[in-house]
Order: structure tokens, then sequence, then C-alpha cells
């Protein structure tokens, strides 16, 4: 993993106002998924307790297994670096992940008999308003993940 910063200026950007922010890259090495999935949690986990947000229980794990989607097919698809950004705003997280390939990513049907290639499929059920973009560099896909809890 390379980190756009050491962990506390990632951290530190969460106060970044008025959204929570923070990001890092990856060097598309297998231990770049895991890594990310931790960078996800701990950035939730400091929204509760820098900005005393209520995160809805199940988006911890939803957000979790979104960012694992999209960064292992980053490692799987494109070669070299990733990078990764969360952005809270309007009771939802931002996802932002980037890399090295143009190729656009292709959305297949669910297909119960497939073997794997389920990963955008996955992504797909859990967010909203997904959004791939081509850039001189690669592409850039975005989602949305609610992450606060249904008001009673």
């Amino acid at each position: 993993m390379m980190d756009t910063g050491a962990e506390g200026s990632a951290t530190d950007a969460i106060a970044h106002k008025p959204a929570a922010w923070a990001g890092t890259a990856y060097d598309g090495e297998p231990g770049s998924i895991a890594a990310a999935r931790h960078f996800a949690a701990h950035f939730l986990t400091r929204l509760q307790g820098q900005y005393g947000i209520a995160v809805a229980r199940d988006a911890v794990g939803t957000v979790q297994l979104v960012v694992s989607e999209l960064i292992t097919n980053a490692c799987k698809y494109a070669p070299g670096p990733s990078s990764l950004s969360l952005e809270f705003a309007a009771r939802m997280l931002e996802i932002t992940v980037s890399d090295s390939s143009p190729a656009l990513p292709l959305v297949r049907g669910p297909e119960p008999t497939r073997v794997g290639q389920h990963g955008l499929e996955i992504v797909m059920a859990l967010t909203e308003g997904f959004q791939v973009q081509r850039k001189p560099f690669g592409k850039r896909i975005k989602v949305r993940v609610p992450l606060l809890p249904d008001s009673p």
C-alpha cells in the first residue's frame, strides 16, 4: 500500500469542512484489498467518534464490501497503482476508486451459474449512482452508499 500521506494526514483530512474526506493510494498488490477495507472501516469509526455521526449498523460491512470489490477489480484488471477516496456528505458516503486502465468495466446481469465475476453486480446492488469516467491516466469509478440509519 502507498499512502498519500501518513495515517495522521489521511485522518486529519476528515476535519475538512463542510464534508469529511480521506484518501489513499495502493500499489496494486493483493494486500491492497485488505488495507482498503481497513482504511474504510477506520474512516467510518472517525466519522462516528469525531463528528458524532450515527452510522447505520450494516453500513460498515456494506462499505467494506463495496471498497473490497472495487479495489479487487483495480488490482486484477489495471496494472499499477490505484487510489481510493471516501467523502461523507448529505447522509451518503461517496466512494471513488481510480486506476490506470482505460478499459471500462463490464457490468453483467445476474447469472446464478456463472462462477466469479459478480463483483460489479454486488456493487450495483449495494450502492446508488454508479458512475464511470475515463480519464487520461485510466478511469474513475464513483458510487454512493447511504450511511445514516433510517429515522424511526
